[in-house]
């Protein structure tokens, strides 16, 4: 019997399934690996980062900037002032490992953050939003209290895996690594760490002026619709909603007994 060899099916190396359903497949399973790496990462920068000690984390980041920061001219007299209203907040805080330095961030949003090293970015916009030295105050003291319970090492971790994230990707030098403010920005706390910021930011009022009166007016003009709501999405993105966080902080002065009328200081420009 002469064997006669059979020709294979047609397209038998070739999937039954469509190429952009197996591409998208592909893509998805991709990123869910990239994405879970990168929060590992994240996470396990972030446990070690909170292991360091205060003192050399302060030691480490005295003097440092992050790359993209534009700060307004060292002549600005809020720079002096708020500098100096930091200052005398932080004495509250007798124990306190950091020297804290004031950066106003030349930027049309408003908002505040707390950044490595003891250093405290402003901006322009927030600035420019506040009526009195006690709301300001406030806003300070919240950004104390995270640095109290060292909830900025979140940004710092962040700031880290995403910068290196940009050297891999793009191919530049590790030399040239830099943290950038946009990065740290990138970071929530939770609303345990945001209340007990909130905490010890009313307690440094206090103990500042004798009382809490104004203290959170900034966010009842936000939460009463009397400004942009470009300004309340832009540190409403970093911090919580107007509207719960005056409840709370109401609520807080209340249970601690701290008086909640008292003179205003204004500004000093």
């Amino acid at each position: 019997m002469k064997y006669v060899p059979r020709q294979p099916r047609e397209g038998i190396n070739v999937s039954d399934t469509h190429p952009l359903v197996e591409a998208g497949t592909l893509v998805v399973g991709l990123t869910a690996i990239f994405v879970a790496i990168v929060l590992l990462l994240i996470f396990l920068i972030e446990v070690v980062l909170y292991f360091v000690p205060a003192e050399k984390e302060a030691a480490l980041f005295r003097d440092w900037l992050p790359g993209d920061l534009t700060t307004v001219s060292p002549a600005d007299d809020r720079l002096y002032e708020t500098q100096a209203l930091v200052d005398r907040l932080a004495v509250h805080w007798p124990d306190s490992p950091y020297t804290f330095r004031v950066e106003i961030d030349n930027s049309e949003a408003a908002n505040a953050m707390a950044l490595p090293g003891g250093l405290i970015v402003i901006t322009d916009g927030l600035l420019r939003q506040v009526e009195s030295e006690n709301e300001l105050a406030f806003v300070l003291g919240h950004e104390l209290g995270h640095f109290r319970n060292r909830d900025h090492l979140r940004a710092l971790g962040r700031g880290v895996v995403l910068s290196l994230f940009l050297v891999a990707t793009t191919g530049s030098d590790v030399s040239g690594l830099g943290i950038k403010v946009s990065d740290l920005a990138l970071r929530s706390f939770s609303r345990k760490q945001e209340l007990a910021a909130d905490v010890f930011g009313l307690a440094i009022v206090n103990a500042e002026y004798g009382h809490v009166n104004q203290a959170w007016r900034l966010f009842e003009r936000w939460d009463e619709g009397s400004r942009k709501l470009f300004d309340i999405v832009a540190y409403t993105s970093t911090h919580p909603q107007p509207g719960d966080r005056i409840e709370r902080l109401e609520e807080l002065a209340r249970e601690e007994g701290w008086a909640v009328d008292g003179p205003v200081t204004e500004l000093g420009w």
